[in-house]
């Protein structure tokens, strides 16, 4: 087994470099506050800058399909700058779960291979039909809410579906007489129903899907599509754990740099030993999770069989240190940090999403117990 390679290569550094330009210049705090209050599922024109134009929407699809033939490591990287900027954009929902669904499918069959490379383009945008809470890496078939009928129809709902407004196709687990599958349908059809539903998060809302008989495609059969389906929440999952590295990294930075200029008695607050002992504690545990994340996306990268392992570590980690950050970026930043012009709540709306999307971190201990065969307690 190969040693996991957790350093940033020359490639993925000019990876980073260009997108988080690229959010610099197009997704400054404001904006992204102004996304947030417009009622639009997601920026379209930064996502067309970033997904197509850049061709981040690719990374994980090969050359031949349409893709950059890229791997989880540089998935990794773009997700870490996404969760720096709170980016509303559909990369997790689209370019991560909806295209490893499909990378989990027959590639050789038209239909799975004209729409991976569709949403490889950054021309489509897709999404996965199952509740972002949905657990990943846990063993078992995510029940399917959804029927499909006889006449190559599908009928029924799924609700929390993070992506699915602003999605021009879902691909949707549903069970009927040939058992469990997947398949593809179209938002553009009046059997489609998607209702926004009231998030927490606004840059990466819900909604929930209604099927009224709505024509399908099907994808993947019992086997083939659990398995598809299984790998593709893993995939989510790990990568996951690098948008919630990069959530931490901002409240950290800014929380240092605010209370470097903010002063109280005649002298910067930073200088205070308890707070300097508050962000110390932060940026130990920020080393850590980075440590983590990098492994998730490495094991990922190099199809390790640790990959559950690393993935169930990362999540039970980054998901508390994200949502820890944020606390203490609200609170050092005092009154200011509790307004909304002030983008601290976005940050701390998108770290508690994290925390339940995928699976919670405690849900995600339980998995890694069983993965390393470790007794619950007793009494």
């Amino acid at each position: 087994m190969s040693t996991p390679d957790l350093l940033y290569s020359e490639a993925e550094d000019d990876l980073r470099a260009a997108v988080r330009s690229l959010l610099t210049d197009r997704c400054p705090p404001a904006t992204v506050l102004s996304q947030a209050e417009s009622g639009r599922a997601h920026d379209v024109a930064l996502w067309g800058a970033l997904g197509a134009d850049m061709g981040t929407a690719g990374l994980l699809v090969p050359d031949k399909l349409g893709g950059q033939g890229a791997t989880a490591r540089e998935a990794a990287v773009v997700m870490e700058e996404l969760g720096r900027a709170v980016a509303p954009v559909p990369y997790l929902t689209s370019a991560v779960l909806a295209a490893s669904a499909l990378l989990g499918c027959d590639t050789d069959q038209e239909p799975v291979a004209r729409l991976l490379g569709a949403l490889a383009e950054g021309r489509t945008v897709g999404a996965l039909a199952l509740p972002l809470s949905t657990v990943a890496g846990v063993p078992g078939t995510p029940a399917a809410t959804v029927r499909a009928d006889g006449d190559g129809t599908l009928s029924g709902q799924v609700s929390g579906v993070a992506g699915a407004a602003g999605a021009e196709v879902l691909l949707v687990p549903a069970t009927g007489a040939d058992g469990y599958g997947l398949y593809a349908v179209e938002t553009a059809e009046t059997s489609v129903t998607v209702e926004p539903l009231t998030s927490l998060d606004l840059t990466r809302p819900l909604a929930a899907v209604t099927l009224t008989g709505a024509p399908a495609r099907r994808l993947a059969g019992p086997d083939r599509a659990a398995t598809a389906i299984g790998r593709a929440l893993l995939t989510g999952a790990g990568l996951l754990a690098s948008e919630q590295l990069g959530v931490a990294e901002w409240c950290l930075t800014e929380t240092v740099r605010h209370t470097k200029e903010r002063h109280q008695f005649g002298r910067p607050i930073g200088s205070f030993q308890a707070l300097k002992h508050r962000m110390a504690a932060l940026w130990l545990e920020l080393v850590s999770a980075r440590a983590t994340a990098r492994y998730a996306a490495d094991a990922l990268a190099t199809d390790s069989p640790d990959t559950p392992v690393a993935v169930a570590v990362a999540q039970a980690h980054c998901a508390e240190v994200a949502v820890r950050a944020a606390e203490e970026c609200v609170q050092l930043h005092g009154g200011i940090g509790m307004t909304w012009e002030h983008p601290a709540h976005l940050y701390l709306k998108r770290a508690k999403s994290d925390e339940i999307a995928l699976g919670t971190p405690g849900r995600h201990r339980q998995a890694l117990a069983g993965l390393v065969d470790l007794a619950a307690p007793t009494g």
